[in-house]
Order: structure tokens, then C-alpha cells, then sequence
């Protein structure tokens, strides 16, 4: 027995039930046999794709939820979890815009990632202005490769956004352009984030430096420290970051993997410059048990809760409440320092 008429469904975007309902003559897309559905909440966001894939995009109880701005990139990262591919929906700048209207909370902070979420070029200003209308309590945390900002009137045009609450979060892989160009596999790439940060200072908006711990960044973190302090010293904070096995990560295993505890020294000397020197700074995506006592305080629980999971060892750990605990794709590649802390 079909439990929708016509009536039932006007008005709506779509329906998700456990029933398999029979044919309805109507334009509403309905999705029958759906067994998760006591798991959907109020001030949920859905999407529907047309073969009946449903995705939750977002839920008011997460801090980590996010606008996938484009699956474009203008770098080609090594260690790149999320691999970008040449394909941009059409609707895309309106799908977004659609999707803030419906936000129903006033979340803390929402994130705008990618790919690289500068290409949408205006499409993003227009993101980022709607947050503002719609959001005005929410800061708005753009990760990006700043590339883009090598361009003053772009900058302007976004610093020029009323009531904006923004954080741009940036990498920086080394101290001189050939290492880092090589690491994100674009020539040029450096000279043009660096001019980016610069015009973000110069615009008063907030930035944060991100270093993927890796063995293409390792050997000259220290240095790369001394070039932050002394050439960015207005930066927000500087994260440290573990990397996360995914996508070309797991692909370039070779020259990227390091374990935790062979570069603590270098963590440690990374972390001692800019600290000592009132920068702020913090270590992401590292497990505590891989952290001596002094680098502990500087590390943060900043794994996403979608893909955050701790192993069978770390259910006893007295310190498990407080760690990041690991990426879901470590649950094979970890430091062999992996332990219980009592």
C-alpha cells in the first residue's frame, strides 16, 4: 500500500522513508527502504543523488562540518588526501548558497575546503557573503593554497565583506621555493602563496600556517620555523600537521612516510623556536603516546569526528579523552610507539 498521495508530498524536496512506497504520480523524488532513518536528526542537510545515494552533509552536533567548495585544484600536493579531479558542477555556487539557507543553528565555525576553493573565484565571495547574512556568529575557515591571493583586488574584494569572520588556513612547506614548489608540484607556487600571505596581512585577515610532517618536510623544519618568524610574524598560529595516509599520500608512501618518533627531536626543536618566541603554535593529527611531556600541551583533538578513530590499545589509555587519536585510514600505518599511557 503506497502511503503517499499527491498531497502528502507537495512542497517538499524529498522524501526518505523505511517504506517501499508504490509509484506516485508526482515530481518529489522519493527514497523507499531506507533502514538508517532513525538515525537522521533535526537540522540535518541531505542530499540525494539521482540513483538514491543519500549523503548527510551536515549535523548540527559536529564541530567539523563542512562546504566541499570544488573538487578543483591548481596544486598536485604529494601527500594530497583528496585527490582533485578536472569536474565542477554547473550549479555548484547555488547548491551552496542553498545549503547555507538551510543551516538552521548558528554552527561555531564551518569550514569551506576542497580541492582548492579559490577557483571558484567570485562564486566564493558570494559564499562567504551569504554566510555572513545568513551565519553572523559563525567564523568561516577557508583551507586553501593561498595562491589566489597573489591577486590584491581578490583580497580586497573579500576583506570588503561585511561583519566577515574568517580564518585562512595556508600551507607553507618550506623555507625556499624549489622544496616547496616540488612538494605541492607546481612551479611558482611558493612566490605566489607568500605574496598571498603578505596581502592577507596587509587586509588585516587572519591566518593560519600549516606544515604537513612528512620526509620532504622534515629535513628543513627548523629552518622553515626561523623564515616564518621572521618573515610572517603575523601570522594567527602555526599548526604542525601529522599526514594523513590517504589518496597520493598512500600512493607516494616512500618519500613521504616518517614515523612519529623519528622526527620527535625536530618536532620538538620546531615547536621550542616558535613558543619561546610567543608564536602561537600547535600539533595536529599526532597521537599523545608519539609526543614527549613537552610537546603534549601543544597538541590538539583536530582529527574530524566522520573520520576519527582510536585502536584497540587506546581503550584503556588514561589520556584517550584528550588525544587526537588517528585518521580511519592508520588503522595499518602508525607509529610503532603506540601505546597506552597509565
Amino acid at each position: 500500500m503506497n502511503p503517499f498521495s499527491n498531497t502528502d508530498v507537495e512542497g517538499y524536496a524529498g522524501v526518505i522513508t523505511k517504506d517501499i512506497p508504490e509509484s506516485v504520480n508526482s515530481k518529489v523524488s522519493i527514497i523507499g527502504g531506507v533502514d538508517e532513518i532513525d538515525s537522521l536528526k533535526d537540522g540535518y542537510i541531505l542530499t540525494i543523488e539521482p540513483n538514491g545515494f543519500i549523503s548527510i552533509i551536515y549535523r548540527p552536533e559536529s564541530r567539523n562540518n563542512v562546504i566541499f567548495a570544488t573538487a578543483k585544484c591548481n596544486n598536485t600536493c604529494l601527500m594530497c588526501s583528496q585527490p582533485p579531479v578536472n569536474y565542477q558542477d554547473e550549479n555548484i555556487i547555488t547548491n551552496h548558497l542553498r545549503f547555507i539557507d538551510l543551516i538552521s543553528d548558528n554552527p561555531e565555525t564551518l569550514c569551506i575546503t576542497g580541492g582548492e576553493p579559490t577557483l571558484l573565484g567570485d562564486g566564493l565571495i558570494s559564499i562567504l557573503r551569504r554566510g555572513c547574512t545568513q551565519l553572523p556568529n559563525t567564523c568561516f575557515y577557508v583551507l586553501t593554497n593561498g595562491r589566489r591571493f597573489s591577486d590584491e583586488s581578490y583580497v580586497k574584494k573579500i576583506a570588503g565583506i561585511p561583519d566577515l569572520k574568517l580564518l585562512c588556513a595556508i600551507p607553507v612547506y618550506a623555507d625556499v621555493a624549489p622544496f616547496h614548489d616540488f612538494i605541492v608540484q607546481a612551479k611558482g607556487a611558493f612566490n605566489e602563496t607568500i605574496c598571498g600571505l603578505y596581502n592577507l596581512a596587509r587586509y588585516k585577515l587572519p591566518i593560519e600556517i600549516r606544515v604537513v610532517l612528512h620526509k620532504q618536510t622534515i629535513p628543513r623544519l627548523l629552518p622553515l620555523m626561523e623564515f616564518i618568524y621572521r618573515n610572517l610574524p603575523f601570522v594567527s598560529r602555526v599548526a604542525l600537521m601529522g599526514l594523513e595516509n590517504m589518496g597520493y599520500a598512500r600512493n607516494n608512501h616512500e618519500i613521504l612516510w616518517i614515523d612519529p618518533v623519528d622526527y620527535a627531536a625536530e618536532l620538538e626543536s620546531a615547536v621550542r623556536f616558535l613558543h619561546y618566541r610567543r608564536m602561537s603554535v600547535s600539533i595536529f593529527n599526532l597521537q599523545l603516546c608519539t609526543l614527549n611531556q613537552f610537546l603534549r600541551p601543544f597538541a590538539r583533538q583536530s582529527i574530524s569526528d566522520f573520520k576519527n578513530i582510536f585502536l584497540e590499545e587506546c581503550q584503556v589509555c588514561s589520556l584517550k579523552n584528550s588525544c587526537a587519536g588517528f585518521f580511519n585510514s592508520s588503522q595499518t600505518l602508525h607509529s610503532r610507539s603506540i601505546k597506552a599511557i597509565n
